[in-house]
């Protein structure tokens, strides 16, 4: 059932000062519109509890990538589009572009913003995975200050995260320096584009003399929360690349993750797919 369209409210603020101001003067009462992606698609099937709307669109503060020597820095009002345009992400986080590449169509592409990807807090996100093997840091404003978080650990629960009700996410920072590091990303749905993913992962690993140096894992759609694989990353660090550490990961990983059955999927093929794409993921490493 489709929601009655004049029950909701949407407005449009100046500047970034408004929308702090407003968001602290009325804490919980306003949520942000950015480019509308997630937020359409409940308002049409009528499932859009929140009636009060302001839109960040516009919003310079909110938009634009800028590189700096030490990190290239992501404002969260940045469409998919612009991330993909983007040569520098292109050539140091390809992760991040291949997800915003197999983010829905070239319209979602162009309106669907990678703070609002992170804000939407679903487990199936496509561009969280990404942004945990980067180790990211997300910058959260609100009219008392401004905080840096790692985004490892933003989630604490299904559609929970560490954002207070004044606040928003202004801004996602992103380190340099990777490029003694490999990366895989696999997004695994119904169809190749256009699908909401049944299994999704990230991988970045750092291989020296063919043990795993250092390595970072993380999977959309497996648990409550996009998962970073914090047991299964110390089962492998350290060690020589082997069918048998291989095995080791896999069942390690099984422990780890919490998949469920649901419209798209039962938790049994997750599960398996997950440890598949692991797998697929070690013996890339020992091809290099």
């Amino acid at each position: 059932m489709r929601a009655y369209l004049p029950a909701y409210h949407l407005e449009a603020v100046r500047d970034l000062n408004e929308l702090l101001a407003r968001l602290n003067r009325e804490p919980g009462r306003w949520k942000l519109f950015a480019g509308g992606t997630d937020l359409m698609v409940l308002l049409e099937a009528g499932k859009l509890p929140h009636r009060n709307f302001l839109s960040v669109w516009k919003l310079a503060e909110l938009r634009g990538i800028e590189v700096a020597s030490d990190s290239v820095t992501i404002g969260a009002a940045t469409t998919y589009t612009e991330l993909r345009n983007n040569d520098t992400l292109a050539r140091e986080f390809p992760l991040l572009c291949q997800a915003a590449s197999e983010t829905g169509a070239i319209a979602t592409q162009n309106r669907g913003t990678i703070g609002g990807n992170i804000a939407n807090a679903s487990p199936a996100a496509d561009s969280p995975p990404a942004l945990l093997v980067y180790d990211a840091e997300i910058e959260l404003v609100s009219a008392r200050g401004t905080r840096w978080r790692p985004f490892h650990g933003f989630y604490s629960a299904y559609k929970q995260m560490d954002l207070r009700a004044d606040e928003l996410i202004r801004r996602i920072r992103l380190p340099r320096g990777q490029k003694n590091w490999r990366f895989h990303y696999r997004k695994v749905g119904t169809r190749r584009a256009q699908a909401i993913s049944k299994v999704c992962f990230a991988g970045r690993a750092r291989v020296e003399n063919g043990r795993i140096a250092d390595v970072r894992l993380a999977f959309g759609s497996v648990a409550p929360i996009v998962l970073r694989a914090i047991q299964t990353e110390r089962l492998l660090r350290g060690e020589k690349i082997s069918p048998a550490l291989g095995r080791a990961a896999s069942d390690q990983l099984a422990r780890e993750i919490a998949p469920i059955d649901d419209m798209r999927s039962t938790a049994h093929y997750r599960r398996r797919v997950a440890q598949n794409l692991l797998a697929g993921f070690i013996d890339l490493l020992s091809s290099h």
